[in-house]
């Protein structure tokens, strides 16, 4: 169902794929969108190694969403910061893209425990988290992306 990689020298193992999800801050979920139209757009994401899925904090009205309710099919690609070899110019760089279907939560407890969590990805203010949950939390979603295929891969950009 998946397409291999063509240049499977270049491919990362599952667990650089995964220290990259669980790293990394943020990436882009592509949506099939109006019209047919691909919708990409940057989000911050938490991974659950417990569950093995990627989560999303959301608003609860938008392009996104509407997409989502069409079509639960999504793709996300997040990257690392790369890196440039002594004597080189070309900047490595480790991709990951996930193929997976997004659940939309709701559950309030749920919301709160898993945006608690992304947040200290930026912070370890506690008082901050607490008053923006407190805050917003009524306000938002869970996008929870169980992953069907993940690839990763060494990019060269020459």
């Amino acid at each position: 169902m998946f397409r291999e990689l063509v240049r499977k020298n270049k491919q990362l193992d599952n667990k650089d794929c995964i220290n990259i999800l669980k790293n990394e801050t943020r990436g882009v979920l592509s949506v099939i969108g109006d019209d047919g139209y691909p919708y990409g757009m940057p989000m911050n994401h938490w991974y659950n190694e417990d569950d093995g899925c990627i989560y999303f904090h959301t608003g609860n009205i938008g392009h996104r969403l509407d997409a989502l309710r069409r079509c639960e099919k999504v793709s996300f690609c997040t990257y690392d910061k790369g890196y440039r070899e002594e004597g080189e110019w070309a900047f490595k760089v480790k991709s990951v893209i996930v193929f997976g279907r997004i659940d939309i939560l709701n559950d309030i407890e749920t919301i709160i425990d898993i945006t608690t969590k992304l947040s200290y990805k930026f912070t370890t203010d506690k008082e901050y988290i607490k008053k923006e949950i407190k805050e917003s939390g009524h306000r938002t979603l869970l996008l929870r992306l169980k992953p069907e295929h993940i690839c990763g891969k060494l990019v060269t950009e020459a």
